[in-house]
């Protein structure tokens, strides 16, 4: 759990559903946490997650472009139903 007491924070406003608003209400109480340090917590965690899957989806690009030639001079030479001929 991150301290949001000491960092510059600002106030934003959030329309959420009434029923979504009291659950989380009880969740954050429930927890003894603020629904602002809930808030954080869950956005931080959501842009870590997308965060990660760039630098997978980069580190996946990467090894395509450097995977080695298998003598097909990077040309395909085939139809896809030349592969699944029955």
């Amino acid at each position: 759990m991150h301290n949001l007491a000491h960092r510059n924070v600002e106030n934003v406003t959030l329309s959420l559903p009434e029923a979504l608003l009291r659950r989380f209400r009880v969740y954050a109480a429930s927890r003894n946490q603020s629904m602002t340090s809930l808030m954080a917590e869950a956005i931080r965690e959501i842009m870590d997650r997308d965060a990660d899957s760039v630098k997978a989806k980069r580190r996946f690009l990467n090894r395509i472009e450097r995977a080695p030639d298998r003598g097909t001079g990077g040309v395909i030479r085939w139809r896809r139903e030349e592969l699944h001929e029955r």
